[in-house]
C-alpha cells in the first residue's frame, strides 16, 4: 500500500515530537535567561539533548542519569559536560555538595519518585544558598484525562508504589517547602506535552521556579 499525504504528515509529526521530547521546550529556553558562567544540574538527562543546549547557553552543564548507555553515548558527542550515574532520589554524594547554581527537572521525573521529600532533599543538598530550581514536568490533570476528556484517574487518590505516580501540585509544592524551598513562580499551560496531546481547555504541563533558602 503506498503511503498518502496525510500518513506521510503524521509519521514526520510523530518523529519530530519524539526529537523534541529530548529538548529543551520553548518555554524552558524563555525563562532560563542567560546561563554564562553557572553550574547548572539537569536531572534525568536522558541521552543529553538538553543538557547540551544549556550548555551551549553559556552553563557549566551536568547530567545525572541511571541509564548508563545513554551515558556513554553522550560522553562521546559532548565530551566536555560531566555525565553522573545516579537516580533522581537517590543523587551521589558528589552532586550534594551545595555547588550549584541551578537544578533543571524536566518532564517524566516525577512519575518516577517513590518520596518526594527525599527528592526534594537531593535538589536542595545539590544547591548553593539561594540557587535556583526550575521544574517543567507533565499536569498531574493530564495524567488523569484520556483524549475524550473523560476521567480515567482519581487526582485525589495517593500515589501506588506499583504504578506510574500521579503526584498533585500541592504535593510537590509542599516537598519543596519542607526542604527550604521558597516557591516563587507556578504556571500551568494548555495543550500538548510530549507524551500526549490534549484539548486546550485541559491543563498538560505546568512551570514551577524556586529558589533555596
Amino acid at each position: 500500500m503506498e503511503p498518502t499525504d496525510y500518513n506521510r504528515r503524521m509519521f514526520d509529526d510523530a518523529h519530530s515530537r519524539a526529537a523534541d521530547a529530548t529538548r529543551l521546550p520553548p518555554i524552558v529556553r524563555q525563562t532560563l535567561g542567560d546561563l554564562n558562567g553557572k553550574r547548572v544540574l539537569h536531572i534525568l538527562c536522558g541521552s543529553g539533548a538538553a543538557t547540551a543546549e544549556l550548555a551551549e547557553l553559556g552553563a557549566v552543564a551536568t547530567g545525572v542519569d541511571p541509564w548508563e548507555e545513554g551515558l556513554d553515548a553522550a560522553r562521546e558527542r559532548w565530551p566536555s559536560i560531566l555525565w553522573v550515574v545516579g537516580e533522581a532520589e537517590a543523587l551521589p554524594a558528589e552532586l550534594r555538595r551545595g555547588r550549584f547554581d541551578l537544578v533543571y527537572s524536566g518532564e517524566g521525573v516525577l512519575a518516577r519518585l517513590h518520596d518526594l521529600d527525599v527528592w526534594a532533599r537531593g535538589l536542595a543538598d545539590a544547591l548553593r544558598p539561594h540557587g535556583e530550581l526550575l521544574v517543567f514536568e507533565d499536569h498531574p490533570v493530564a495524567d488523569c484525562v484520556d483524549g475524550l476528556l473523560r476521567w480515567r484517574e482519581d487526582y485525589f487518590v495517593d500515589p501506588a508504589v506499583d504504578t506510574e505516580r500521579i503526584w498533585r501540585l500541592g504535593q510537590v509544592v509542599t516537598a519543596l517547602a519542607r526542604s527550604g524551598f521558597h516557591v516563587e513562580a507556578l504556571e500551568e499551560y494548555p495543550g500538548g506535552t510530549s507524551r500526549r496531546r490534549h484539548d486546550r481547555r485541559v491543563p498538560s504541563t505546568f512551570l514551577l521556579y524556586a529558589r533555596r533558602g
